[in-house]
């Protein structure tokens, strides 16, 4: 960037031309990659993390420069391992110098009928969506501690721990677990740094697979206050929304159209009744 160049947002909120960002799970062309590509136009050196999707991220690493004006790396690692967890933030702060913001955005989900769900099962659950956040979680604040601009996190939840749906009975209890995370280490870490924010986002139905019908497509966008189905692009801004706002922290944001709230079959009833 030239000295002539505005500042985006986020640079300005991170006093620097270069902030840069980890996040996990953005190998494969999902909401991870989505939410990296959404804080590189918005001014950020971005390091791709990915488990199995290397090649992938690689490929879009090699690409980042050209497309967005800004450099990404790649770091791997498993999240079932503790040790991974450390090392995959180490290296994405030796990439640049630096670690401004973390989005710990990946995460396992397969439906699983409660009766066949095995302890093992349950804890791997834990371990990828809810410890490994808190361990990278804590590993980046010792870089942000340390930083006069102080720091980013960002935890990815999901709105439906209110509403939790049949055959996800791990998932649900190792998503819930992030919004008290979330809270907590905006306390811990706030107090070391004042600048170091640690807020979530519990997108709603956002990427849909492929082997959705139409009418289930229908009834979702129906089951919404907005009347459609979100986009990864929806939690991407919610997520850069949260990191260059100053003044919030703590914070759990539903990114869900009004899913969470919003009752139709209730609200058809009231009209039936009077």
């Amino acid at each position: 960037m030239s000295s002539g160049t505005r500042r985006s947002r986020l640079q300005e909120t991170f006093a620097t031309n270069d902030p840069v960002a980890l996040v996990t799970g953005s190998g494969a062309p999902r909401v991870g990659r989505v939410i990296a590509e959404e804080l590189s136009r918005r001014g950020c050196h971005v390091v791709l993390h990915a488990n199995t999707s290397t090649d992938e991220a690689n490929e879009a690493a090699a690409t980042w420069k050209e497309r967005f004006g800004r450099r990404a790396a790649v770091v791997q690692g498993t999240l079932e391992d503790d040790e991974a967890c450390d090392r995959i933030v180490d290296e994405a702060a030796a990439c640049f110098g630096r670690l401004d913001i973390l989005v710990n955005s990946a995460a396992i989900w397969t439906p699983t009928p409660l009766a066949e769900i095995t302890g093992d099962e349950i804890r791997r659950y834990f371990q990828i969506n809810s410890v490994a956040s808190l361990l990278c979680a804590r590993a980046a604040g010792r870089y942000m501690t340390s930083q006069p601009s102080g720091g980013c996190i960002i935890n990815l939840g999901d709105w439906a721990t209110v509403r939790p749906y049949a055959d996800h009975a791990a998932y649900f209890p190792s998503k819930g677990a992030i919004e008290v995370m979330t809270r907590s280490l905006a306390v811990e870490l706030g107090a070391m740094n004042f600048n170091l924010r640690v807020n979530c986002v519990q997108p709603g139905p956002v990427l849909l697979s492929d082997d959705v019908t139409e009418e289930t497509v229908a009834e979702l966008a129906q089951s919404t206050l907005v009347g459609r189905v979100g986009t990864p692009d929806d939690v991407a801004h919610a997520v850069s929304f949260l990191c260059e706002n100053t003044f919030v922290t703590g914070v759990c944001l539903p990114v869900d159209g009004g899913r969470g709230i919003f009752a139709p079959d209730g609200l058809q009833l009231g009209r039936n009744t009077g």
